[in-house]
């Protein structure tokens, strides 16, 4: 598979029909081995989980943790029973990946310093005096939980017991962090 920025995949280049259909027949020659029904899967749904990795990670890795959700579905593949919509079984794929991708990377700066000390010798971050700062800009200042189920419930339109079962956490727990992020929110974009 050719590797190519998924922020220009043209979602309108689909099979004929619907796109499940046209998904679960790319899907069904995708098994097969057909690598050229891979890309049209590719091509349907990349915008799509660019936008997730990035709003959850932040713009920085976004491009590379989307090419490994992709690399991921082509190996897993074959797991795939169609009792849901190929898009949301990939989708839930990519949110398996992007906190794998954070517990590693949480496991990587444990590694660095894990003296309690230093994170209270780091000054906060200066007030923001831009008044151009956009939506995108204020939830990726967001901390971790809160921005995840930010993403997920506001953007993504999940539930909070979704929410919740994915992540591991309680449906308060969502909901509190839901709250936080909105007044951090709120907080960076009247700044």
């Amino acid at each position: 598979m050719e590797r190519s920025d998924p922020r220009v995949a043209r979602p309108d280049i689909v099979a004929e029909g619907a796109p499940g259909v046209a998904d679960r027949d790319d899907v069904a020659r995708a098994r097969a081995g057909d690598t050229r029904a891979y890309e049209r899967i590719y091509r349907r749904h990349a915008a799509r989980i660019h936008g997730l990795t990035r709003r959850m990670m932040g713009p920085d890795g976004a491009d590379e943790l989307t090419q490994d959700v992709f690399v991921r579905a082509w190996e897993k593949l074959g797991t795939f029973r169609g009792e849901a919509a190929f898009g949301t079984w990939l989708y839930r794929l990519a949110i398996n990946v992007v906190l794998t991708r954070r517990a590693w990377l949480g496991t990587q700066r444990s590694r660095l310093d894990d003296h309690e000390e230093t994170l209270h010798a780091v000054p906060a971050r200066p007030a923001l005096t831009d008044l151009g700062m956009d939506f995108e800009r204020a939830m990726e200042r967001l901390p971790k939980g809160a921005r995840e189920v930010f993403v997920l419930h506001d953007v993504e339109g999940y539930k909070h017991e979704e929410i919740a079962g994915m992540l591991g956490v309680t449906t308060g727990t969502t909901k509190a962090q839901l709250h936080r992020a909105r007044m951090m929110l709120r907080k960076h974009l009247e700044a």
